[in-house]
């Protein structure tokens, strides 16, 4: 069942499936903002976070829900600059940290009592920093346990259009009363972990676990690419009540398909498990960089459940 309610003056939307409750505000960077469970002794459960005190006036900085990162994750560099990019054309242009829809508006395309389908309608200052003729439309469908999101971009223009969109989920931890960050561990195989340096580089890190607690510093900023499986699983140390990030239908992903773990500080009260299309700089770098020809559409999918 899908209802518009008011916050503070905004117009979101809310989706009651099952036990589920949804929580988006399609028109402010396709935001989804909150997913809770009502469990059977009356509690309730937060899956993605989202503070209380959030201001929807600024919603692209609010420390919550699922920021869209498009059209480049992260911080983009050109040449040690910071804040640019050096596009196929040879041209510098700005970029915007984490690029330009998690601030910009959308249209809503379609919305039922399962999800929505919203399109960029990009600023004067996207126009400026990704000068493409574009349609960027986010989709969501809700299930009980569930949610599936696909970003697909399609190109109106005559030129490949390069892009490397990801998502910024704030999962609640601990969900557990009694329990903290190193009652629940990430599992994430891949052959490759880096951490991004001052001038845009990948710095190898080595060793690095396949499944850490979230408690150990070696988790924060760590970006895993040459992922083994497109199944990222993260819950209890006891396995129980686990939390599934998939990717994409391919059982094993595209080779730079990444997997980013961050959090703000020990005791935020979320932490946040990213699938990207690419890692950070991917212009520059050349890494998990994917091009939508002129006339064609390529879609990136997740689904998040409950395992």
């Amino acid at each position: 069942m899908l209802e518009t309610i008011d916050m503070n003056g905004h117009p979101v939307r809310k989706w009651q499936v099952g036990a589920s409750t949804f929580i988006a505000y399609p028109e402010a960077g396709a935001r989804l903002m909150n997913w809770h469970l009502c469990l059977a002794d009356g509690n309730y459960r937060d899956v993605i976070h989202w503070p209380e005190d959030a201001d929807l006036d600024n919603i692209a900085h609010v420390r919550g829900g699922n920021p869209v990162l498009f059209p480049f994750s992260a911080r983009t560099f050109d040449r040690g600059d910071i804040g640019y990019w050096r596009a196929p054309d040879g041209e510098r242009r700005p970029m915007a940290m984490h690029g330009y829809a998690r601030q910009g508006r959308f249209e809503i395309m379609t919305e039922h009592d399962h999800g929505f389908a919203a399109k960029l309608i990009p600023s004067e200052e996207c126009k400026v920093a990704y000068p493409y003729d574009f349609s960027f439309i986010v989709r969501y469908r809700f299930e009980q346990l569930a949610f599936y999101v696909d970003y697909e971009l399609e190109n109106h223009g005559s030129t490949a259009i390069p892009w490397s969109a990801g998502h910024h989920f704030y999962f609640s931890l601990p969900w557990h009363d009694g329990l903290s960050r190193k009652d629940y561990q990430l599992s994430a195989p891949a052959k490759k972990a880096f951490h991004q340096d001052g001038e845009g580089k990948l710095v190898p890190v080595k060793p690095f676990p396949e499944a850490a607690g979230f408690d150990e510093e070696i988790l924060v900023d760590l970006i895993r690419c040459k992922l083994k499986s497109n199944e990222v699983r993260f819950g209890p140390r006891g396995g129980e009540e686990d939390i599934l990030i998939r990717i994409g239908d391919q059982k094993v992903p595209a080779p730079w398909t990444t997997l980013v773990s961050w959090t703000m500080s020990d005791d935020s009260p979320f932490y946040c498990v990213e699938p990207w299309m690419g890692p950070p700089n991917s212009p520059e770098l050349q890494k998990g960089l994917h091009f939508v020809e002129p006339g064609k559409s390529e879609v990136f999918s997740v689904a998040v459940s409950l395992a």
